[in-house]
């Protein structure tokens, strides 16, 4: 009898032994690491593969994408990292651009495994790991990313999100122009319809911009100047002036006579002699014998043919008898003149058209009663050439607010 229950004891714990024994339990705990490795590697490659077709511009469009609560966003931001519009073409262009991936918050015990998998398949992006406490940390390196607050606000990240962030540039937007005739043309999204050269034309906002000719990008001013260093060598009896935005030497000398006491003067936009009156006849009325004469000159527009002395067709000659100088001012009694204003000024009227006078610079307002103290634009969409211009805003409005016709005129934004 107690052998037999010897034998019956035997056999129950060789059988105990073989079923729960730790040996035993190895593949299985194996397996399931291996699951678990492998869902969380399936949501970082998800993850780079929407991130990637993203700066592409295209879609990737796969149930990981739904099942991971992945989301990818172009996020812009100004010089205060405020969240600004991702536009190349504004008045001012985003100071940060960014292009970031975030997927649906991970569990806690799944951090280390994660970074494991990050550090083995993911080592170069260095922007890319689990989001806490502001910053991106990575696998495989000590650096960590910091997001700045109004990003995290604006796609409201939490710990414990796969983040990836990437910079990217944006693209100008290429500046049009037409040259068709007709005053109703349609200009693409970005660019407004101005009135220069004698023809309409579609000019885009962005600032920058490839010069041609002998002109230079100008930061400062923001729009092409003359090339001062692509200036010719003339002759002795030559000057060097810009015609169609190229340098071209041109004989000034006098050769053609004028009577009723006009003087003659050439007209660099034609390139020919005409007579106009004398801009100093008259000048020394006052207590000034001997004027200075100050002559305000632009910064280098296509259209600016001005000599030392001279006024433009649309502006007059003031003295200051404090000063003793002459300077030019805007004149509005000449906007009817053809050579000032070539079109029709009873069509650059209504909602959404306003004559502008094309000031040179911050420098010549001053000289102007009642412009001193407005907020003159210096932007591509308005001419710096001396002249008057039509605005034309197509399907928007004549900002009232900003706008002082007919020397200043600003689209409603």
């Amino acid at each position: 009898m107690n052998i037999f229950l010897i034998m019956l004891i035997s056999i129950f714990m060789a059988s105990y032994y073989m079923f729960f024994a730790p040996s035993a339990r190895v593949p299985e705990q194996e397996t399931t690491k291996a699951v678990a490795t492998s869902d969380l590697r399936s949501v970082a490659e998800c993850a780079i593969a929407v991130h990637n077709a993203k700066i592409s511009g295209l879609t990737f469009d796969d149930i990981c994408v739904e099942q991971n609560e992945i989301e990818s966003e172009f996020v812009c931001m100004d010089s205060r990292f405020n969240i600004t519009q991702c536009n190349a073409g504004g008045i001012k262009r985003p100071a940060y651009s960014f292009i970031i991936t975030k997927t649906g918050t991970l569990n806690s015990s799944d951090y280390n495994d994660m970074m494991e998998i990050l550090e083995k398949n993911f080592a170069t992006s260095d922007s890319f790991g689990i989001f806490q406490n502001g910053l991106i940390v990575s696998g495989g390196t000590s650096t960590k990313r910091k997001v700045p607050d109004s990003i995290q606000k604006q796609l409201n990240i939490q710990d414990g999100q796969l983040v990836y962030m990437t910079h990217y540039d944006i693209p100008d937007p290429d500046r049009v122009f037409t040259g068709n005739e007709a005053e109703e043309i349609t200009c693409p999204a970005g660019t407004n319809k101005v009135y220069r050269f004698g023809r309409w034309q579609c000019v885009g906002y962005n600032m920058k911009t490839s010069c041609g000719g002998d002109m230079i990008w100008d930061g400062n001013v923001m729009e092409c100047v003359p090339d001062e260093s692509r200036k010719p060598l003339c002759a002795a009896q030559q000057t060097a002036v810009m015609v169609d935005n190229v340098w071209e030497c041109i004989n000034p000398f006098n050769e053609h006579q004028c009577s009723g006491g006009l003087i003659p003067r050439l007209n660099y936009e034609t390139l020919e002699w005409e007579c106009v009156e004398d801009p100093n006849k008259g000048a020394s009325t006052g207590k000034c014998s001997l004027l200075s004469v100050q002559t305000k000159r632009g910064q280098g527009g296509g259209t600016l043919r001005v000599i030392p002395g001279a006024c433009t067709d649309c502006e007059t000659q003031v003295v200051n008898e404090e000063t003793c100088q002459a300077f030019c001012i805007p004149d509005v009694n000449k906007l009817s003149d053809p050579r000032c204003y070539p079109g029709n000024i009873k069509e650059c009227t209504g909602r959404s058209r306003a004559f502008y006078f094309g000031f040179p610079n911050v420098a010549y307002i001053k000289n102007v009663d009642g412009v001193s103290e407005t907020d003159v634009p210096f932007d591509s969409a308005h001419s710096q050439n001396r002249k008057f211009n039509c605005l034309d805003c197509g399907s928007g409005s004549i900002s009232k607010d900003k706008s002082n016709p007919p020397f200043t005129a600003v689209c409603e934004k």
